[in-house]
């Protein structure tokens, strides 16, 4: 229990003592004015019936304000619950999209890997040929000098 309410809670209990400790005086009768009129009734007991009174309004006004905050509440709460689902799916989109590029941007980086491995193999491939003819031609140049000057070796023998 708050400070605000055990406060409250001891204002009533005051009350309510003075209430039953003063009860002869409270309910002694006396000349009330109404504006218009006046009549012999207990002024003790019309007070405390007043206070009574406004107490219950009071309490009703609290009552309808704590109920509408909790409705706000419970509003806003909704409002918040959807705003963030929207969120989640605008994000989870996005994932999606970045997921679609990334895919597209590997199968773009694979071809190209593709075309570049297939270029070096030919260029591999052209360059073996290049060397085997500049050695096909050594070699050559190697038996036309070396048929005049010295034995020559034969294929698949070795030295």
């Amino acid at each position: 229990m708050n400070l605000r309410s055990l406060v409250l809670v001891l204002i009533m209990l005051a009350i309510a003592a003075l209430a039953v400790l003063n009860w002869p005086t409270l309910s002694m009768p006396a000349t009330v004015s109404l504006g218009l009129t006046t009549v012999q009734a207990p002024l003790g007991l019309i007070m405390l019936a007043l206070t009574g009174v406004m107490a219950i309004i009071f309490l009703a006004y609290v009552l309808t304000l704590h109920g509408s905050v909790l409705m706000e509440t419970r509003r806003h709460s909704k409002e918040m619950t959807a705003q963030r689902e929207l969120a989640d799916r605008a994000e989870a989109s996005r994932f999606t999209e970045l997921r679609g590029f990334l895919e597209t941007q590997q199968s773009v980086m694979l071809a190209r890997m593709d075309t570049l491995e297939a270029r070096l193999n030919a260029r591999v491939q052209e360059s073996d040929n290049v060397t085997a003819a500049y050695v096909g031609q050594l070699e050559d140049q190697l038996h036309r000098h070396g048929d005049a000057a010295a034995p020559r070796i034969e294929p698949g023998l070795r030295l």
